[in-house]
């Protein structure tokens, strides 16, 4: 391939979950759909790169309004419940949420887990904006649900907060975990099994 096609395959194989022969095959495909698919796809990547920035507020994406403030819709519902705050690691996670519909609180974005073995540290995490969330007097928090993944840096990083914020008078709860809907107990391993155990609720 020319030089200059080997560099976009080469930038589009950054993109998650993109192989080196899936970037080519969109490489080849945006200079040989024709123009416009190419120009309009570039001019809306730098129009996304001028627009859109994290939430202010929260760490969601938005797109910078008029007065030059980020804030995201989730953000500017007036009809989510502000005393309660979905705590997620990333931006993805707020959006498999939201898909779920059963979240009508608020949310704060880490941006990242606690992990010591990648050289994260506690002053690596927005603990300091966090606090200042849940002490906000406009919109005081009554409960910060914690919905970091189930793994060794989430569950680390839902301590750290739990201690944090438990200090501060506040309840804090944790996303349960258990054996997905449809899923064979036989195929579950033992953690995830473990904790559905321990969370089960009355039934019948």
């Amino acid at each position: 391939m020319p030089a200059r096609l080997s560099r976009v395959a080469q930038l589009l194989a950054r993109l998650p979950g993109v192989g080196e022969k899936t970037a080519q095959r969109f490489a080849l495909f945006l200079v040989t759909a024709g123009e416009d698919t190419a120009r309009d796809l570039g001019a809306e990547l730098v129009e996304l790169c001028d627009h859109i920035r994290p939430c202010g507020r929260c760490g969601n994406i938005a797109e910078i309004g008029d007065d030059g403030r980020a804030l995201c819709a989730v953000c500017l519902d007036t009809r989510r419940d502000g005393a309660l705050l979905c705590v997620v690691a990333r931006v993805q996670d707020l959006l498999a949420i939201e898909r779920s519909g059963a979240m009508r609180g608020r949310y704060f974005v880490l941006g990242r887990l606690l992990s010591p073995l990648e050289g994260v540290g506690a002053e690596e995490l927005p603990l300091e904006a966090l606090r200042a969330r849940v002490r906000d007097p406009e919109q005081p928090v009554r409960e910060v649900l914690v919905a970091t993944p189930p793994s060794v840096d989430g569950e680390a990083t839902a301590l750290l907060i739990a201690r944090e914020l438990g200090a501060m008078g506040i309840q804090v709860t944790r996303i349960a975990s258990g054996v997905p809907h449809g899923g064979d107990l036989e195929f579950a391993d033992q953690v995830t099994l473990g904790r559905a155990i321990e969370g089960r609720k009355s039934f019948g």
